[in-house]
């Protein structure tokens, strides 16, 4: 697909690669012809940077403000709490940044990780069978989109076993569970943002010879039940129901 683009003249690329060695190689090649801008995530599956220009959310940061947020509604005192922690795919570099920085947030505090996994059924569109199959923890940490509606379906059927979800997530399915109440809080990257700014950055490197793409980063917003529909956050869901 990338190498048609370029040959029907396309002035630049952004593209939302899957993290693998072969995908470095393939754009490494690409580059050499016009610039790529990388959307979401790096093209390596090792966590931290990318030896592209990556258009993306803070993730560490977000990790981090997850732990805040759960710290606050607890005024800090999470003492003897324990806690699961799902992602879509635990050996994502993007899975990685989330977990440090919400564990880096949660060092001062006695709390137990009971259990951290992936849902071994995602690539044949899912299952919640495997959360209803962990140890009992007060709390369920879901580090993605998908593993943020798998958490907020399985707290509906019951299957969590009382445990409350905190998650990063940016679909209206994630949404709706935060509206309904199977999750408390809800990090939000600004999937809007991402686009718009890796279009600004390609439009910036058109007919400047020697300028080289750069990275930015995206926003992300804090969503709870009680301020889903604030003037504030309206448009920012309408983007993401575009």
């Amino acid at each position: 697909m990338i190498e048609r683009e370029i040959k029907t003249g396309a002035d630049a690329l952004i593209v939302q690669p899957v993290p693998d060695s072969g995908t470095v190689d393939m754009l490494k090649k690409a580059e050499k012809k016009i610039p790529v801008i990388l959307a979401e995530h790096s093209a390596s599956e090792e966590s931290g940077g990318s030896e592209f220009p990556c258009v993306r959310p803070d993730n560490y940061a977000m990790g981090k403000v997850l732990a805040d947020e759960l710290n606050k509604d607890y005024n800090g005192k999470m003492d003897g709490k324990t806690l699961g922690i799902i992602c879509e795919n635990k050996e994502s570099g993007t899975c990685a940044d989330r977990a440090a920085g919400f564990r880096t947030a949660m060092e001062n505090q006695d709390v137990r990780i009971l259990w951290s996994v992936s849902d071994p059924e995602r690539k044949n569109g899912g299952s919640t069978g495997y959360l209803e199959k962990q140890k009992k923890a007060d709390f369920v940490i879901a580090l993605d989109d998908y593993s943020l509606t798998m958490a907020g379906k399985a707290a509906a059927a019951n299957d969590l076993h009382g445990a409350l979800v905190y998650g990063i997530g940016n679909s209206t399915e994630s949404v709706y569970y935060l509206d309904t109440g199977f999750a408390r809080c809800m990090v939000m990257p600004d999937e809007f943002d991402v686009g718009y700014q890796s279009v600004g950055e390609a439009a910036e490197s058109f007919g400047y010879l020697f300028r080289k793409p750069q990275s930015r980063t995206a926003s992300y917003t804090i969503l709870r039940k009680d301020n889903l529909f604030s003037i504030e956050n309206q448009e920012i869901l309408f983007t993401m129901s575009q």
